[in-house]
């Protein structure tokens, strides 16, 4: 009834494939290694009730009205001390804008940036949240595949080069260089450095998205794009969903100053503010230094998580398939890869119906619909007891489409 009077945008909107999925998981019977959610075992709610009361008494006038749309000023001031004290990095007050998690960083700068034809350079996959804001600005996705480093950056040059003889316009790289979402690849600092030079000689944006980064298991993380590129060739965006917990919707873009400047005058007409009330929470969290005290607990409970799915991996979907796997080194995700002749997409309604076993289909994650053989496994929610279950499910699935 309304087929003429929607936007053209409003027409080329898609459901999140995520979402349409998890609807099956209510079923109590389902053992789901799908969505992206943290483990609410470890929500820290005695540290939230003691921290929200203390604010509402201290502070409730100010939290429960109005704010700037430019972010809370304690929130800002704690953010740039913890730059310093875990990147090393020097951020200026004005080259940080509190947001309402970083999905609403992804469409702001959707909104600045990306004109309908507009090319966006994304990983193949790459996150489902990040096409869907791309796409709703009517940009044109060109996908660069992965690997054990991450992006192919040698790829983007080549790639580059075409587009501009075509007059072809680039607004940016996008990546997660960090336990990417959905592969948990982490790119070198060789690739970071390379991607860099590159953007600089084209005059392209990075746009790097780091939700998981300080979710690592093993090794050393390499230095962030922001802090390795001149001022004004990245932007950044980061949330608390992963390291405190998803409810609070608090996230933050660090950028320069003027292009935080045109982000805010988005900002206004998106929400006037992000909810001043969750961000003076999180500002008194982080004031109180609770915040890696936290981050150490979730290290350890997920990489026994982590690990656990790796081995259920080994023993119930082995040779025998010709599947292969990643072995993230931090974040939320493994990544499976099954033979070519399968398909994910088809063999999930079995999954579902004939196993009671949920994933993400990874095709979800590819701009130009390739992947139909892969499929994302989180291992964050789950028990310990459900990944080892899940998995031999998920095996027995597998083997039962084994040519």
């Amino acid at each position: 009834m309304y087929e003429d009077k929607f936007s053209i945008r409003a027409q080329t909107m898609k459901k999140s494939v995520i979402r349409e999925l998890l609807r099956y998981v209510t079923r109590p019977e389902i053992i789901s290694l799908g969505g992206g959610m943290p483990d609410p075992a470890l929500f820290p709610i005695d540290v939230v009730q003691d921290v929200t009361r203390s604010v509402l008494e201290k502070n409730g006038k100010r939290a429960l009205q109005y704010g700037p749309t430019g972010g809370d000023e304690k929130l800002k001031k704690e953010l740039i001390k913890r730059f310093k004290k875990i990147e090393d990095l020097d951020i200026n007050i004005n080259e940080i804008l509190p947001t309402t998690a970083s999905q609403q960083g992804l469409d702001l700068v959707s909104k600045i940036f990306i004109d309908p034809g507009d090319i966006v350079i994304v990983g193949l996959p790459t996150y489902l949240g990040g096409l869907s804001a791309f796409n709703a600005y009517g940009a044109k996705l060109m996908g660069i595949p992965l690997d054990t480093d991450g992006m192919r950056v040698d790829l983007i040059e080549d790639k580059l080069k075409v587009l501009r003889r075509g007059q072809k316009r680039v607004k940016f790289i996008y990546v997660i260089p960090d336990f990417q979402n959905p592969t948990g690849m982490t790119m070198s600092l060789e690739r970071r450095k390379k991607l860099i030079s590159i953007a600089e000689r084209y005059d392209v944006l990075i746009l790097e998205d780091s939700p998981y980064r300080e979710l690592r298991y093993e090794g050393t993380n390499p230095p962030m794009f922001f802090s390795l590129a001149p001022k004004g060739v990245v932007v950044s965006l980061f949330t608390f969903s992963k390291t405190l917990f998803p409810g609070m919707r608090v996230g933050y873009i660090i950028g320069h100053k003027e292009m935080i400047d045109k982000l805010i005058t988005a900002k206004q007409g998106a929400d006037l503010c992000s909810p001043t009330f969750t961000q003076a929470i999180v500002a008194e969290i982080l004031a109180r230094g609770f915040l890696d005290e936290h981050i150490e607990k979730l290290v350890v409970r997920y990489r026994d998580k982590r690990d656990c799915m790796l081995a259920a991996l080994e023993r119930h979907v082995d040779d025998f398939s010709g599947a292969y796997w990643t072995k993230p080194e931090g974040g939320l995700f493994f990544w499976l890869n099954l033979p070519k002749y399968m398909d994910a997409d088809k063999l999930f309604p079995k999954a579902i119906e004939k196993k009671n076993i949920a994933y993400i289909v990874g095709s979800a994650f590819h701009c130009d619909g390739s992947g139909k053989n892969t499929m994302r496994l989180n291992f964050s929610y789950p028990t310990l007891e459900l990944i080892g279950e899940g998995i031999k499910r998920l095996g027995s699935l597998v083997k039962e489409e084994v040519k």
